[in-house]
């Protein structure tokens, strides 16, 4: 990577180093990086094939993921034609210890990576590059592409021993052949060049074949590449996910079996003299042997207590294990840290380290409300902005009981308040489980009927079931549920609690358009359970409709069914005939007579723009008075809404949908009543302001509010990404007994680079105390019953 020897030692890079290699695709690299100076140039040249703006954002961050320096490279202002002239920006940071370094690229308008080139230059000797692009809905690929045929090059890969293809297109005239050598230095395959830019290879399994790095080599590196294991992945694969490679033998070092050998990467504690807590960290080994890792403590500055729960661990292949650091807030010092680093004893070299932070007084989570609205930076979100370190599960959304008791659905257990204490009950407890039968969690919506009795929707046996608990969350009980496939359940969104256990909706998909991606068929059923003797009996399905699109709730939760006495309300959206021209996906509401017996007729609401689109999933709610409010999904249009002309009953027709805003780009509906009746909407929002980022779009998780007899607010942003182009905050709104809403995120991005980076989620829940005038991180005190 044209380096030089300073005089010092630290290797520099040469002055007046040009773009030779060029990438494309974006991502990132990592440095196993050495105590002393890094630098790292950046590179990137506009390819100008279309009318986007293609401004490089290159965000230098440290083994912490402390950002140390961030740089943009500007669009070149060349409009459509021949690509522009290289621009080059140098990141530097002071190493005080060994660990991983990173170099996060993005490049906006340009999630694929497929409008400029890039590339970099460093004085690190260690150094892995990761290929990765924004994501899309089909499967994950991260081809490396190379324009740069003045030079030849390599790509230095770990092999899989399950056997793996090669295949290069876009060849330059004269761009072969390829060679194919192992690691050991031989040649394993000569791959000659088409007359159509193209060639390949197969190499057959090997289980007795070292990961020690091959290398495909390119008289002239220009072309497209494919390596299973490397840009495209089987589940059987060594590393699924990881594009990693790197440009030079000599750079490799054993990231693939090192990557997250120690996470969170950081964690940022608050307290008062002699205060203490255990903090958890995770060892991964992705080694396909088991390994010693050794823990140690460094501290910059002035030491404190922190105590380890072991020193050294052993892990075997492919597992990890938890080791805790007990710290506690020492007399003297408000702003302390100390590096927890973690070495595999297996003479690689390999080591890098976690930060702990500890700060004088309270969390700025646990008092102060938020700074609304909250701006996310890279790296930087809840705990490092404000100490939030809660001890409540993030796991989902929170519901609230009867007694305004907090519970989450996590994928293996129903988390409640027991005895002043959070306790999880596994789901594998139900008391009537079938022998050896697995269970696991179906839908993330907690239910509560007038008894107090909880419900969760599951799989047990491999069949769906409802499960109940009427002693708050100790014990839980299995009812079957008929058939298969999706589920919503009633929960409570305001002025909404069954008298009896909880209705809820079963929807099957019977068909799956080949040409419209988020168009299906499904059918729609209600069920309507009931108690006999003590025990829930699920009953007989009610069939609402053949036509349902589907259901989209991984965001905004909405609501598809309320109930009031023994009236039953049903929201759903329907797929149309493609060929016909309809302003929308078709939203329709029906009421069920539980007296009667009878479904009414349905009710057409509105549209929700454009039509066969899954993500545009109602939601309804019914306030005080017993009128049903509905919010027709759209995706990426202005919400429509519509409130029932008649108390507790959709037959009696409805008011006109409107837009709650005009011109909004809305997706993903989030909808709760507050005891003022109040309705309060969550929902994703783009924007595009120039400020922010300098080009490109990026998402906010926005809020509206309706007071009764009023019209719609104007959107406030809560959340803001800390990157352009496509993000998701997985958000769900809900709402306790005091008429609070609780909102729950876990902010998403495209890139993968960055979204990879992270283990486990980022869910966070804020809360307004005062109908959405203020919001704060919920501390343990905020959810008191």
């Amino acid at each position: 990577m044209a380096m030089t020897a300073a005089a010092d030692g630290i290797t520099a890079i040469q002055d007046g180093a040009g773009m030779d290699l060029k990438l494309g695709g974006a991502g990132g690299v990592y440095f196993l990086a050495e105590p002393g100076e890094l630098q790292v140039q950046v590179f990137k040249q506009d390819r100008n094939r279309g009318r986007v703006l293609t401004h490089l954002r290159a965000i230098l961050f440290g083994p912490d993921r402390q950002v140390l320096q961030e740089e943009w490279l500007k669009d070149d202002g060349v409009r459509k034609g021949k690509p522009g002239e290289p621009q080059m920006v140098l990141l530097t940071a002071k190493v005080p210890a060994k660990g991983i370094y990173g170099l996060n690229i993005t490049v906006s308008e340009d999630r694929y990576g497929g409008e400029a080139w890039w590339s970099f230059r460093t004085n690190c000797e260690k150094f892995m590059v990761e290929t990765s692009r924004g994501h899309r809905d089909r499967r994950h690929e991260e081809p490396l592409q190379f324009s740069s045929p003045e030079i030849e090059g390599d790509v230095c890969f770990q092999p899989d021993p399950n056997g793996f293809a090669v295949e290069v297109n876009g060849l330059p005239a004269g761009g072969g052949p390829l060679l194919l050598i192992d690691g050991a230095g031989k040649t394993v395959a000569t791959l000659p060049a088409g007359k159509d830019g193209k060639a390949s290879t197969k190499v057959a399994k090997d289980r007795q074949r070292s990961i020690a790095p091959w290398r495909l080599h390119f008289p002239k590196l220009r072309g497209t590449v494919q390596i299973d294991g490397v840009t495209r992945w089987r589940k059987a694969d060594l590393s699924p996910e990881l594009s990693l490679w790197t440009p030079t033998p000599s750079s490799w070092f054993p990231f693939h079996a090192n990557r997250w050998p120690l996470t969170p990467y950081s964690r940022t504690m608050y307290g008062a003299t002699g205060d203490s807590r255990e903090l958890p960290f995770l060892i991964q080994n992705r080694s396909l042997k088991d390994r010693e890792f050794a823990l140690a403590l460094e501290y910059p500055g002035t030491k404190f207590p922190v105590e380890l729960s072991k020193s050294q661990v052993k892990v075997k292949a492919r597992s990890s294990a938890t080791v805790t650091a007990r710290v506690t807030m020492p007399k003297a010092g408000d702003a302390l840290a100390c590096r927890l680093r973690v070495t595999p004893q297996d003479g690689t070299g390999f080591t890098t380290y976690s930060s702990i932070m500890l700060k004088r007084g309270k969390a700025p989570a646990e008092t102060d409300p938020l700074p609304i609205p909250l701006d996310l930076k890279p790296y930087r979100h809840e705990n490092e902005q404000f100490g939030y370190l809660p001890e409540y599960p993030l796991d989902n959304q929170m519901y609230f009981d009867l007694k305004n008791r907090p519970f989450v659905a996590a994928p293996g257990a129903l988390w409640s308040v027991q005895d002043g204490k959070w306790r999880a009950t596994p789901l594998a407890s139900v008391a009537n489980r079938p022998k050896g039968a697995g269970v696991a969690l179906r839908c993330t919506k907690v239910a509560f009927d007038a008894d107090n009795t909880a419900y969760v929707v599951a799989t047990m046996d491999r069949k769906p079931a409802l499960l109940y608990s009427d002693d708050g969350g100790k014990t839980l009980t299995a009812a079957p549920i008929p058939g298969g496939g999706t589920f919503d359940i009633e929960q409570f969104s305001g002025h909404n609690t069954p008298s009896g256990p909880p209705p809820f909706i079963r929807i099957t998909r019977t068909a799956k358009d080949p040409k419209l991606h988020w168009r299906s068929l499904c059918d729609l059923d209600l069920f309507l359970p009931r108690k006999e003797n003590g025990k829930v009996v699920v009953g007989d399905p009610i069939r609402i409709s053949k036509l349902c699109i589907g259901l989209s709730n991984h965001s905004g939760m909405p609501s598809s069914i309320v109930s009031r006495g023994d009236k039953v309300h049903v929201a759903w959206a329907e797929a149309t005939d493609p060929k016909e021209k309809v302003p929308g996906v078709p939203t329709y509401v029906v009421t069920y007579d539980r007296t009667t017996g009878k479904l009414g007729e349905p009710h057409l609401v509105g549209y929700g723009p454009p039509a066969n689109d899954v993500h545009n999933t109602p939601c309804i709610t019914i306030d005080s008075k017993g009128i049903l409010h509905v919010l027709i999904g759209t995706h990426g249009r202005a919400f429509r809404y519509s409130r029932s002309r008649l108390a507790n009953d959709a037959s009696g027709g409805w008011s006109p949908a409107t837009e709650v805003g005009r011109g909004l780009s809305q997706t993903y509906v989030g909808l709760v009543c507050d005891q003022d009746d109040t309705l309060h909407l969550v929902f994703r929002l783009w924007m595009r302001d120039g400020k922010r980022f300098p080009a490109g779009h990026f998402a906010t998780l926005s809020r509206m509010s309706k007071l009764a007899g009023e019209p719609w607010s104007k959107p406030t942003p809560l959340v803001l990404a800390p990157f352009s182009e496509y993000s998701i905050f997985y958000h769900r709104l809900t709402i306790d007994r005091k008429g609070r809403p609780f909102l729950s995120y876990d902010y998403w991005s495209t890139f993968h680079f960055y979204r990879r980076d992270h283990q486990g989620g980022r869910r966070a829940l804020m809360f307004s105390p005062n109908a959405a005038k203020t919001w704060k991180l919920a501390g343990a005190g905020d959810l008191a019953e």
